[in-house]
């Protein structure tokens, strides 16, 4: 019984460093079409790249979460203040990454939902 306590601790480490091992950034897409001159194509096609990144971004960020969860220490209070200023350090690093990738997606996704608006209003003035 008390070799399974060892193993078990083992393996929940490694678990831990595996999922923040895995957090992988993604490629945002290239720039979005014009809308003025794109065809329905060239948007589709841009629509499925710009989809796909953010599936691949709301990944990202969720493996953030989960660094972020096994960072935060169960019982802070039997830290020493060395280790609090670690974990707290650890922290602010993880929330800045998860920040600066939603600032991110927001400004790709905003360029390609801009240019769809114009090839939307393009398509109507035909």
């Amino acid at each position: 019984m008390k070799v399974w306590i060892p193993l078990t601790l083992v393996f929940a480490l490694g678990t831990a460093a595996h999922a923040q091992a895995t957090c992988t950034y993604p490629r945002a897409p290239d720039a979005p079409p014009n809308g003025a001159t794109a065809t329905k194509d060239q948007m589709i096609a841009a629509k499925h790249d710009f989809d796909r990144y953010n599936g691949e971004m709301n990944s990202y960020l969720d493996c953030i979460k989960l660094e972020m969860d096994a960072a935060t220490p169960k019982d802070p209070k039997k830290l020493t203040a060395d280790e609090k200023k670690k974990a707290d350090d650890q922290q602010k690093i993880l929330v800045q990454k998860n920040n600066s990738a939603v600032d991110e997606l927001q400004a790709v996704v905003g360029r390609f939902n801009e240019q769809l608006k114009v090839f939307k209003a393009t398509q109507a003035a035909k």
